[in-house]
């Protein structure tokens, strides 16, 4: 991919912004016994680290996206990153639990204007002919944070204490607003955001994640919670249907390559977040190896993502996104499913081999599903198809987890996590059939203007 100097600051800085928010989820993840025994609360309310900052970010994702589409998707995403920098200040300096989980409540509206319009940015500073490529290296960025995220917080943690986790956001914040300058800068539409929608959209996505994390130890409050999201959903879509430009882009859905991708990017994610929670416990319960053993032979799966990535952007630009999201939903079937049957013997060295093969399915499905949804958008509706794709990934990583928690309540954990495989096998299937439904649907790839 050939870039200028003013296209590769731009495209530098998404990346960045991307590194920010995806380095931050992963250091924040494996600081939690040490923010527990540092703030002297349980480990049960330090959860709320996370699920404060995983809340805001799926209700923002849609409004955020809106937004972006209203005043300009330069303007909402640079105010993102803002946000983001300024929560990790917060973060920096909460004395209490309570006060860190309102940063960082605060620290996932800001990356749900990243997550939700880097993307789309990136369609507007690459032509189509180079955006999957782009969405490679966006993937590429993504794989190398979370492979070395947990390392980079191990270590800092050995050395220093667990607010230096946040404040090495700061720099790296500011670093990325002074480069946004080189974003383009596309006048938006001027279209209101309706506040009564914004709140029903906010309802429904915190009910569906508060609801879904209940159901397992409170099931009568985490299935009223989960009701009570399917009414906001009902009124949302209700409100939203006449709308020519709705908050949720039922507009883009009811295009058949567009609904088909996000179909297929719910499953795809559904199955790696069952894949990524049962393979630890498969490895330390029934293997018997040791935790940092375990993270060892993890990492090849998001590193090889990381590699496979680039190639297959570049493949996408070239070949039918359609087969190859098919091929990759194929291979990352087959990487679980050997994981879940193979008689390892007390070896677990296949379990290497088998994580390779899920990282190059995985990555060879994404780059190209994303490239879809995004060029199966009219370009004054790529913030919300950016919008859209985040919230299908969020949707897929709630039901994984979910899923592995009602599994860990109904089975053995002897057992649990090579049913989970299996199970993460078939939804990876499932995703690679519904895309091989797209190769019969025509997709307009629109010029840049």
């Amino acid at each position: 991919m050939t870039v200028n100097g003013k296209q590769g600051l731009a495209i530098g800085s998404i990346l960045a912004a991307l590194v920010l928010v995806v380095l931050d989820s992963a250091i924040a993840n494996i600081a939690l016994p040490t923010i527990a025994q540092s703030l002297h609360t349980t480990a049960a309310h330090s959860v709320w680290v996370i699920t404060a900052y995983q809340v805001a970010l799926v209700m923002a994702l849609l409004p955020c996206a809106a937004l972006g589409e209203s005043l300009g998707l330069r303007r909402v995403y640079v105010t993102g990153v803002a946000i983001f920098t300024l929560a990790s200040l917060c973060c920096t300096f909460s004395p209490s639990l309570p006060v860190l989980a309102a940063a960082r409540f605060i620290q996932g509206l800001g990356g749900a204007a990243i997550m939700a319009l880097g993307l789309a940015l990136m369609r507007l500073v690459v032509p189509p002919d180079q955006l999957g490529a782009a969405i490679g290296w966006n993937a590429l960025t993504a794989g190398l944070s979370s492979a070395f995220g947990p390392t980079i917080g191990a270590m800092l943690l050995s050395r220093l204490s667990w607010p230096w986790l946040f404040a090495i956001n700061i720099p790296l914040g500011v670093v990325v607003l002074a480069a946004t300058r080189a974003l383009p800068r596309e006048a938006g539409t001027g279209r209101a955001l309706d506040f009564l929608s914004a709140v029903l959209n906010a309802a429904t996505f915190t009910s569906l994640v508060l609801g879904a994390e209940l159901l397992p130890a409170r099931p009568v409050w985490g299935c009223v919670l989960l009701v009570a999201a399917a009414l906001a959903m009902t009124a949302l879509i209700r409100r939203e249907h006449p709308k020519p430009a709705p908050l949720i882009p039922l507009d883009l859905l009811r295009a058949g390559s567009f609904r088909l991708s996000v179909i297929a990017s719910i499953c795809c994610f559904a199955g790696m977040a069952v894949g990524m929670i049962a393979l630890p416990f498969y490895m330390e319960h029934s293997l018997g190896m040791t935790p940092f053993r375990t993270g060892v032979y993890m990492t090849p799966w998001p590193l090889t993502v990381a590699v496979a990535a680039p190639v297959a952007g570049r493949l996408a630009d070239r070949l039918s996104t359609a087969w190859m999201c098919a091929a990759g939903g194929a291979v990352l079937m087959a990487g679980l499913g050997i994981a879940a049957l193979w008689p390892l013997k007390g070896n677990p060295a296949p379990l290497l081999l088998t994580n390779v093969v899920c990282g190059m399915g995985f990555g060879l499905f994404q780059v190209p599903n994303n490239r879809n949804m995004l060029l199966a958008a009219p370009r004054e509706r790529t913030g919300a198809a950016g919008g859209m794709q985040g919230t299908a990934r969020q949707t897929g990583l709630t039901l994984g987890s979910v899923s592995m928690t009602l599994l860990f309540s109904a089975a053995p954990l002897a057992v649990a996590p090579r049913i989970g495989l299996a199970i993460a096998s078939v939804l990876a299937l499932s995703a690679g059939l519904v895309s091989a439904l797209r190769s019969g649907v025509r997709v307009q790839v629109l010029p840049r203007d």
